[in-house]
């Protein structure tokens, strides 16, 4: 497994994120569901900054589940149309400041245009050094261990040679160190098919706070829970030897 730890511990160095609300927040406004979405866009942006200030290496975040198809017809329109929009207006800005951006998910199911657009957003991005960005989009736990496997057997590797290790290397995200901290807003209470492999030993926190409303104090809120925690990653933590006294 590729389990990390901050130099303090405080920070997470890998903060993945379901980033529920947005069409209930809408709906509490009187606005259609995709207004909500437009708005958490703009949490995005501003979490991206906020992990960048306070020294986060990787951040990962779900925009698009592979279960997402299910939803309205004009609701998965108008967040395809999301991608180009956000890409056009914030990859500039984001390049700038070195962030780099990768997408995960199956790409086969959306449009030329949509993928162009990621194909663009990774290559300018390629070679900053910044905080790693990944887009989990047309993603899925389950599915990401299913094309592992196929990858794994496509370039021959034995069953007996199948290790996590082996595995590990035909993951989607396996760039980057397992999340060391995942966090869900919106009040639901589950991982919903979110880096199934990858979330073994990371921190769950969850909080009722609907994602457009997701700030710099509650990302600071999750930091200071997450500082609280006591990883053991399967060991036994050791006993302090007791104080002498004087």
């Amino acid at each position: 497994m590729n389990a990390s730890v901050s130099p303090e511990g405080s920070i997470p160095r890998h903060v993945a994120i379901v980033m529920d609300g947005n069409g209930r927040w809408a709906r509490k406004r009187f606005m259609p569901r995709i207004f909500g979405h437009k708005y958490g866009m703009e949490t995005v942006v501003r979490v991206i900054d906020h992990c960048q200030a306070r020294g986060v290496e990787y951040l990962t975040v779900y925009a698009f589940s592979s279960e997402n198809w299910k939803r309205p017809e004009d609701e998965v329109s108008g967040l395809m149309n999301l991608v180009l929009v956000g890409i056009s207006k914030y990859l500039a800005k984001l390049a700038s400041r070195g962030v780099r951006i990768h997408v995960a998910g199956d790409r086969s199911k959306v449009s030329e245009r949509v993928r162009q657009a990621w194909n663009e957003a990774e290559e300018r991005t390629r070679h900053n050094t910044g905080l790693h960005v990944t887009v989990a989009f047309n993603y899925g736990g389950r599915w990401d261990i299913v094309q592992a496997c196929q990858r794994a057997l496509a370039e021959g590797v034995a069953p007996e040679a199948l290790t996590e290790e082996a595995l590990s290397r035909h993951m989607a995200l396996a760039y980057a160190p397992d999340p060391d901290l995942f966090i869900r807003t919106g009040g639901e209470v589950r991982v919903s098919n979110f880096l199934l492999w990858q979330l073994a030993y990371a921190e769950l926190y969850f909080t009722d706070c609907l994602w457009p409303d997701f700030d710099e104090a509650e990302l600071d809120k999750a930091f200071a829970d997450f500082a609280r925690r006591d990883r053991r990653f399967g060991g036994v933590k050791q006993a302090q030897a007791p104080e002498q006294s004087a």
